[in-house]
């Protein structure tokens, strides 16, 4: 072989294997889907035998299934605060769902489309960094579509002040409470929709509740979810070029019951009659409640799948780390979603003090499933037990970049790559609502406590290994972790600033 040519295929060889490298490098896209009160067992992969979600399937074949991940919060706010900052519910400055009541009429749509100012929740600090501005000083395009619920229109606490370079959804969960709003927010602008402000209450005296047309009203011109999915798409379109980061906090399958036709025209053929549900204060009223809580969750299957084909189109779905996961467990209304029919929360316990609102397992350990095709294996499964504030120190880990303050966050890359995974000395809740409560898991011990605000509560203890429904407590037989407990939860929980979100008893200690 000549000089010249030995040369030529070094150098060759020296290019590839640089390229090698320098792909290995190149860091991901990232888009987190979080579905609104999906139970742990709601969908395919988890057991769920009436509601289909084949494109959620494939994400879990695709990927890795995260059996013992959870929420940061048993409700909407303060699940979300722990995710956007990495902090855990007893040093959030957020720890509880406040509707700010002090500043008038904050129920009321017409009163919220007339005055911004009533929209909202209470905002987030000046001085908190959001996992999107971690995003964004990376040099990633930030995006978020869906429901927002972290600080009201005319604060400092909006999506665009918060690291979201995109925003198009709703600021305020309470207009969440319908789908076909009179508004949703593009950015900073309200963008009007061709819907008519609907009164909540019971179906109207005189209408017939059997009737499909008694119930029109409900079911207007644009969609929420219809409309926030093509805002998503459009931004991976814009994006396709450069690295990006898509927040996708959809609404569904959060009451009140409001999904596409044909959705509901299949369930009604697959679950077969069943009693109308005549609406109260909170919700609307709704013919068939069972097919339309299935349509739902089958609605927000079919838009991830289009998100995934969309990555696919754009050929970037092999280096995107997509996390999809669900705020907080089922809704205790069965009334209108039946968890008992649908057993939505699987392995655990349908019943209303055990649900969403709650911090035993069926209201905070969620279904969560994670892909990344360039690095995650298929068909994979990880019982490392994680949580909402960890995906701040995931994020962080991945992008090779320093959190901007402590965190309480622990990195689980290793656990997604199937390699040695350091683990939490303990997770934390606390929750200053239904009655108070705390909540703490150490290994496969579970510990809560309820009733915080009535005074001192002994802690209940459960060995999750055996007893995943939490019926059994130990708490006298094993007094040595009881202690331990006690000594992690004191340690994990400051006085909250907001004098809203505190614990008296927990205060005083």
């Amino acid at each position: 072989m000549s000089k010249y040519l030995y040369f030529i295929l070094t150098l060759t060889l020296l290019i590839s294997c640089s390229e090698t490298i320098k792909q290995e490098e190149v860091s991901p896209n990232f888009i987190f889907i979080l579905a609104d009160d999906l139970g742990y067992g709601e969908i395919g992969i988890q057991g769920q035998k009436w509601i289909e979600t084949p494109h959620i399937d494939a994400l879990a074949r695709e990927g890795m299934i995260l059996t013992d991940h959870y929420s940061g919060a048993p409700v909407c706010a303060p699940a979300r605060a722990v995710l956007m900052t990495g902090l855990h519910a007893g040093k959030n400055p957020l720890r509880g769902n406040s509707e700010w009541r002090e500043r008038g009429a904050v129920w009321d749509f017409k009163a919220m489309l007339d005055n911004p100012n009533l929209e909202g929740q209470r905002p987030m600090p000046d001085s908190i960094v959001t996992i999107a501005s971690i995003f964004k000083s990376a040099g990633y395009k930030t995006g978020m579509v869906g429901k927002w619920g972290l600080g009201a229109p005319n604060t400092n606490s909006i999506p665009n002040k918060k690291g979201f370079d995109f925003f198009y959804g709703y600021n305020c969960q309470r207009q969440a409470h319908n789908l076909f709003p009179s508004h949703l927010w593009r950015n900073e602008e309200r963008h009007l929709l061709n819907n008519t402000i609907v009164n909540k209450g019971k179906l109207a005296k005189g209408l017939d509740p059997n009737d499909e047309q008694s119930y029109a009203i409900y079911h207007q011109n644009d969609y929420a979810p219809k409309l926030m999915h093509e805002e998503a798409l459009k931004f991976l379109d814009r994006n396709r070029d450069q690295k990006f980061f898509l927040y996708y906090a959809s609404p569904l399958p959060h009451l009140p019951l409001q999904a596409p036709k044909k959705w509901v025209d299949h369930y009604r053929k697959k679950l077969g009659p069943e009693e109308p549900y005549l609406g109260n204060k909170g919700y609307f009223p709704n013919l068939t409640p069972r097919a339309t809580y299935a349509a739902m969750i089958s609605y927000l299957d079919e838009q991830v799948g289009e998100l995934v084909a969309k990555l696919k189109e754009m050929k970037q779905y092999e280096n995107t780390f997509i996390l999809f996961s669900s705020d907080n467990g089922p809704t205790h209304l069965s009334d209108q979603a039946d968890i008992h029919f649908f057993n939505s929360t699987g392995i655990f316990v349908n019943e209303k003090n055990r649900v969403k609102g709650n911090v035993n397992e069926g209201g905070i350990r969620v279904p969560t499933i994670a892909t990344w095709p360039n690095k995650i294996k298929a068909g994979t499964k990880s019982n490392h037990p994680s949580v909402f504030y960890d995906y701040f120190a995931t994020v962080c880990d991945i992008l090779n970049v320093e959190a901007p303050y402590p965190i309480d966050g622990l990195s689980y890359y290793s656990a997604l790559l199937e390699m040695p995974q350091k683990t939490h000395d303990y997770l934390y809740w606390e929750f200053p609502s239904y009655g108070g409560q705390q909540a703490i898991r150490m290994g496969n011990w579970k510990g809560i406590k309820k009733n915080l605000f009535k005074g001192a509560s002994d802690l209940q203890l459960f060995d999750l290994s055996k007893d995943p429904k939490e019926r059994n407590d130990l708490a006298t037989e094993y007094p040595e972790i009881v202690q331990k407990m006690e000594n992690f939860m004191d340690q994990a929980h400051t006085t909250a600033v907001q004098e809203k979100f505190r614990i008296p008893v927990l205060d005083q200690k």
